[in-house]
């Protein structure tokens, strides 16, 4: 039986590990649409992060920040990750799902609005 070997670089399981831990923790407290969003952005951020695993460091960087962005909750007072925060992360990943060239892993597809400028440095998508 021939299988095919992934390598996988370092790292890339410890970010795995890192979304589906604080996915496991908005699955405590968040219901309907909230969640969906949430369950979303770490698929694509699951995939993002296995095929860039292979990419440039550059590229890597790049999912490094989403997820970090995801993970960390700083526009939360309490416990749980506020909606305004998951959706400063759709915007986060949505970027560099863009800048990498995965359309197809956009968290969500709005054909209603404009596309954002994809020549603003991801730094700057941080910042707001």
């Amino acid at each position: 039986m021939a299988g095919e070997q992934r390598t996988v670089e370092p790292g890339t399981d410890v970010l795995i590990r890192k979304v589906d831990s604080h996915l496991a923790a908005l699955r405590a407290g968040l219901h309907g649409p909230e969640l969906e969003l949430a369950e979303r952005l770490a698929r694509c951020l699951r995939e993002l992060v296995l095929c860039t695993a292979q990419a440039s460091a550059a590229d890597r960087g790049q999912v490094r920040v989403a997820v970090h962005y995801f993970v960390l909750r700083r526009e939360s007072r309490g416990r749980l990750l506020s909606v305004r925060s998951l959706t400063a992360a759709e915007r986060v990943v949505d970027r560099v799902a863009r800048q990498l060239g995965r359309l197809d892993l956009l968290a969500e597809l709005r054909r209603d609005r404009p596309a954002p400028d994809d020549a603003q440095p991801l730094n700057n998508a941080l910042l707001r």
